[in-house]
């Protein structure tokens, strides 16, 4: 045996000197459906683990520093998503209520505006707003919203 155990020593030092050790885990360790078939896997947004970033700039496009610092991940069943901010993008859920403070606001100060601009309604209302009397009425739905609470549009898929 200490003849074996040696000769897996040495191919670990050698792994680490020539820096193949990130690659000697099994390719499906990083894989979606590997991800998110565990028990700990994560139902809520949270951040890119590190494992996953590649895949995740990847499926956007973007470095793998904008997946770390601006991506979120989460699992609907087996199915790895992502979501990326990118131009003011909501990564978590959605708001559905229809009494929303800043909309409110808005329309106290602009009695009969068309349009309630999303600085106002924040970017997570899935409706479009505008002032009726000094009144934020909630128009037509204008966000799909999946299974899970979240802007169905936002979220992405990761090949597995």
């Amino acid at each position: 045996m200490f003849g074996i155990e040696r000769h897996v020593q040495g191919a670990i030092v050698a792994a680490l000197a020539f820096g193949a050790l990130p690659f000697a885990c099994p390719a499906s360790a990083a894989s979606g459906a590997a991800f998110c078939s565990s028990a700990a896997a994560p139902r809520a947004s949270v951040p890119v683990p590190r494992e996953l970033e590649a895949k995740v700039a990847k499926a956007f496009d973007i470095s793998v520093d904008l997946a770390r610092n601006a991506a979120f991940v989460r699992c609907a069943g087996t199915k790895l998503l992502a979501c990326w901010i990118g131009a003011n993008l909501n990564c978590g859920k959605v708001n559905a209520r229809r009494s929303l403070p800043g909309a409110s606001e808005f329309c106290r100060a602009n009695p009969d505006a068309g349009v309630v601009p999303m600085a106002a309604t924040g970017h997570d209302t899935i409706y479009d707003w505008r002032c009726v009397g000094g009144r934020a009425v909630a128009t037509k739905t204008v966000v799909a919203v999946d299974r899970q609470g979240y802007d169905a549009g936002n979220w992405k898929e990761i090949d597995q």
